[in-house]
């Protein structure tokens, strides 16, 4: 018997809280881009923070958070991990490990609390990132998702 995980908004929130971060789940119409999603904020894609689910060769996973108007660097992120394989799973494992689709992906209220890898360029700004479901995004300080989470702070993207 599996537990029905609660709507992703209250996951996010509830995490968020037991942190002690501040965040602000805003509704805005679907996107079908990050740069749509960044239109519609009124606000340039880097400050719309990709929170990509990373496979490690041992079969757990990591998040990393990437500027929207940035690719993550893989040898900049194996570097970093100390690892010499990575990879992006399939939406189904990504979902499978974190609870939440492609699209939504944010490690507050992730079902496992994966490491997070954040790219230094989103250090001392507030973002925008997946906020649990679609059609909504999670303002957040950066300094305190950072803190909060215990994330390694790197130049992880190109």
């Amino acid at each position: 018997m599996s537990i029905v995980p609660s709507p992703g908004r209250e996951r996010v929130r509830a995490d968020a809280e037991a942190r002690g971060i501040a965040v602000e789940i805003v509704e805005r119409p679907a996107a079908s881009s990050l740069e749509e999603a960044a239109a519609l904020l009124g606000v340039s894609p880097a400050v719309i923070v990709k929170s990509l689910v990373v496979k490690r060769h041992d079969g757990t996973f990591l998040f990393a958070l990437v500027p929207g108007d940035r690719q993550i660097s893989w040898a900049k992120l194996r570097a970093v991990v100390g690892v010499n394989k990575l990879q992006l799973p399939e939406a189904s494992v990504a979902l499978e490990a974190t609870g939440y689709e492609r699209g939504t992906i944010t490690p507050f209220g992730s079902t496992t609390a994966w490491p997070v890898f954040a790219d230094e360029r989103i250090a001392g700004q507030r973002i925008a990132m997946g906020a649990g479901e679609h059609g909504y995004s999670a303002w957040v300080e950066a300094d305190d998702l950072v803190r909060g989470f215990g994330a390694t702070l790197a130049d992880i993207s190109d």
